[in-house]
């Protein structure tokens, strides 16, 4: 079903969002951080979350520049809340879990943008297809706690996800909104 298929692939692109980083290193809490992706499948926004996947940040505002992060997700892991729909993303058509189970985000550039905002550049690996990518990121601090918030829109079409019958755009947008919140601890 096309409609299925569209909620599989836009979590998928959930998987691929990633952060800011810097100066020393933060335990990120997986518990409540969030991955997620949303798409549009026949104009109607699908959101999904990716329920597995580890981040390291390195970050301090004062020297941005030095900072670092990466990202792993484990694309099997993307949810959209049924059990079909969660298959079929995993699949050969859209993420091909098995064929490439993680998608990955590393940094090598951090700059400020003004006030708590940063641009975080970095390569994007999803499916195997790399793209080199900038993500607008906005950091908070309350004592020792760091939270990294973004979005990230990319093309599903760049990294191969969604093929076959799913390659047109008309049913399922090519455009993708990586979503993501970190909260990290020194």
């Amino acid at each position: 079903m096309k409609v299925s298929f569209s909620r599989s692939m836009l979590t998928a692109f959930a998987a691929v969002s990633l952060l800011a980083s810097g100066a020393a290193l933060a335990d990120v809490d997986l518990a409540k951080s969030k991955v997620s992706a949303v798409s549009k499948q026949m104009n109607v926004p699908t959101e999904g979350a990716f329920k597995k996947f580890s981040a390291q940040v390195k970050f301090d505002p004062a020297k941005a520049a030095q900072g670092s992060a990466q990202m792993t997700i484990d694309v099997a892991s993307y949810d959209l809340g049924d059990k079909m729909y969660n298959d079929q993303v995993a699949g050969k058509d859209w993420f091909d879990a098995k064929g490439y189970p993680q998608a990955t985000f590393v940094s090598s550039a951090i700059a400020p943008a003004g006030g708590n905002k940063y641009n975080v550049t970095g390569k994007l690996t999803i499916k195997g297809k790399s793209e080199n990518v900038t993500v607008p990121v906005t950091v908070t601090q309350s004592g020792a706690t760091q939270t990294f918030d973004g979005v990230l829109p990319i093309k599903r079409s760049a990294f191969n996800v969604g093929t076959g019958e799913w390659k047109d755009t008309s049913v399922v947008a090519d455009e993708v909104q990586i979503k993501f919140h970190l909260v990290a601890t020194k």
